[in-house]
C-alpha cells in the first residue's frame, strides 16, 4: 500500500531499523535515532542495489517519487542509475577543479617560455584584470560564448578596445590548451569576431594638430610643469617622430651619440626590421640632458615603479592632455605632421617613407631598405630639428624649401 504524508508523519523509531514501503522497491527506511531516509531497490547487471534518494522531510513524498521514477527511466535504457549518478558527481567535480583561472594559469606557465618576460608578464596582468573576474571562477567546461561576449563588452565599455580584442584572443588560447589537455570540449570563442560586438576603429585615425599649431605645441612642450622625463620623451618624439612604442622602449646600448645615430633593432620595429634613425643635433642635445636623468640604467625612459621597465604607452598621450590637446593630439600624431611638413618643405617622398618606417616589404628589400638613403635622411632630420628649433624660439612659422 503507498504510503501517505500523514504515516510518514507518525512513523515513530523503533530499537531496529524499520522499512515502510511505497512500491516499485521505494521505501522510507526509519533509523533507531529517528531519520528517516528514502531508498530505491533495484537489479542492474544481476546484482541487487539500494540507491539513496534524500530525507525526509529535506525530500517530500512527491519528490522521492520523481526520482525514482526517473531513475526506473535510465534502468530501462539499460543503464545503472547509481552508476550514473557517481559518473556525474565526478564530472562536477573534474570541472570545478578545473576552472577557467586553474587552466589558464596551467596554459600561460606553458606558453611564456617562448615568449619575452616583459610580454609575458603583461598577458598575464591582463588576464588578472579584465578576464578572470568576468569568468574565472567558471568551470571552463562550461563556458558559453555569451559569458565572452559579455567580458569583451565590459572592458570595450571603458574605451579599451584593443585590449578588449586582445581579451578574446587570449581567451581563445587558453580553450585550445584546454581541449587538447582533455579538459574541455569544444572553444566558444571561434564563435566570435570582434567585429560582431565591437565598433570598428578607423585605422590610422590618430587625432593630431594642423602643421600650423605646431608652434604653439612645441612651446607647451617646453614650458611643461610635469616629469622632466616626460617632457624630455615629448620633445626626442617631435625629434625623430618614431612611434610611441619605439620611443618608450629606447635603450641607450641602441645610441651612438658622437655619429649622431640610432639604431631601433628588428625586434622593436612593427615590421620587424631594423631601423635607423639619424639624430640631429638638436635630439643629440635633448639625449645629453637625458643622460643627466636616466643615463645610469639600460633604458631611456624607464617606468616610475620599476624602473626595469619603459614608462606607460600612456605616459605621452596624458601629458598631452594636462596641455590643453586633448582629442587633439596624440603621440603618433607627430608622425603625420612631420609627414606633412617634410614634404611641404620638398623632401623626396621616399626618403619620409623610410624615416617614418613605411617601406615596402617584400623579401628581396626588408634587409636593406632601412640603410638606404642614409646620407640624404640624416639632412633632413638636421634640417627638421632646426625646424622645429625656429618654431620653438618663434623665429619662424613657415619653412620651406624647394624640392632637390
Amino acid at each position: 500500500m503507498p504510503l501517505t504524508d500523514t504515516a510518514i508523519k507518525k512513523a515513530k523509531p523503533g530499537p531496529s531499523p524499520a522499512k515502510l514501503s511505497d512500491g516499485k522497491g521505494m521505501y522510507l527506511l526509519v533509523t533507531e535515532s529517528g531519520s528517516k531516509l528514502w531508498r530505491w531497490k533495484y537489479r542492474a547487471d544481476g546484482k541487487e542495489k539500494v540507491m539513496a534518494l534524500g530525507s525526509y522531510p529535506d525530500v517530500s513524498l512527491a519528490q522521492a517519487r520523481e526520482a525514482m521514477g526517473a531513475a526506473r527511466k535510465l534502468l530501462a535504457t539499460g543503464s545503472d542509475p547509481m552508476a550514473q549518478r557517481k559518473a556525474e558527481k565526478l564530472a562536477k567535480q573534474f570541472a570545478a577543479e578545473n576552472s577557467f583561472q586553474t587552466v589558464a594559469l596551467l596554459w600561460w606557465d606553458q606558453w611564456r617560455s617562448a615568449k619575452s618576460p616583459r610580454h609575458a608578464d603583461d598577458v598575464h596582468k591582463r588576464l588578472k584584470a579584465d578576464v578572470f573576474p568576468a569568468i574565472g571562477k567558471r568551470p571552463i567546461s562550461d563556458i558559453q560564448a555569451p559569458e565572452l561576449v559579455a567580458m569583451v563588452k565590459a572592458i570595450a565599455a571603458r574605451g579599451a578596445l584593443d585590449i578588449a580584442k586582445r581579451a578574446l584572443q587570449t581567451s581563445g588560447q587558453v580553450f585550445r590548451y584546454a581541449i587538447a589537455h582533455g579538459l574541455a570540449q569544444r572553444n566558444p570563442a571561434t564563435d566570435i569576431k570582434p567585429a560582431d560586438i565591437l565598433a570598428s576603429r578607423k585605422a590610422g585615425n590618430y587625432a593630431r594638430l594642423d602643421a600650423k599649431e605646431l608652434p604653439e605645441l612645441l612651446r607647451h612642450m617646453e614650458a611643461y610643469q610635469g616629469a622632466p622625463v616626460t617632457r624630455l620623451a615629448m620633445k626626442l618624439m617631435a625629434l625623430t617622430f618614431v612611434r610611441t612604442s619605439e620611443l618608450i622602449g629606447a635603450r641607450w646600448a641602441e645610441f651612438d651619440l658622437e655619429a649622431g645615430r640610432w639604431d631601433i633593432p628588428p625586434e622593436r620595429m612593427k615590421m620587424k626590421t631594423p631601423h635607423i634613425v639619424p639624430l640631429s643635433s638638436q635630439a643629440v642635445a635633448v639625449l645629453q640632458t637625458l643622460q643627466l636623468v636616466s643615463g645610469h640604467g639600460a633604458l631611456l625612459f624607464p617606468g616610475e615603479r620599476d624602473h626595469e621597465k619603459p614608462m606607460s604607452n600612456n605616459t605621452i598621450l596624458k601629458a598631452l592632455e594636462r596641455m590643453g590637446y586633448k582629442g587633439r593630439m596624440t603621440g603618433h600624431g607627430y608622425r603625420g605632421i612631420a609627414s606633412t611638413v617634410l614634404h611641404e618643405m620638398g623632401f623626396n617622398h621616399a626618403h619620409i617613407e623610410l624615416q617614418l618606417a613605411h617601406q615596402e616589404r617584400d623579401q628581396v628589400s626588408a634587409a636593406y631598405n632601412h640603410a638606404t638613403y642614409l646620407k640624404e635622411r640624416a639632412k633632413m632630420m638636421q634640417h627638421w630639428g632646426d625646424y622645429l628649433e625656429n618654431c620653438t624660439t618663434g623665429k619662424v612659422l613657415t619653412f620651406k624649401r624647394k624640392a632637390a
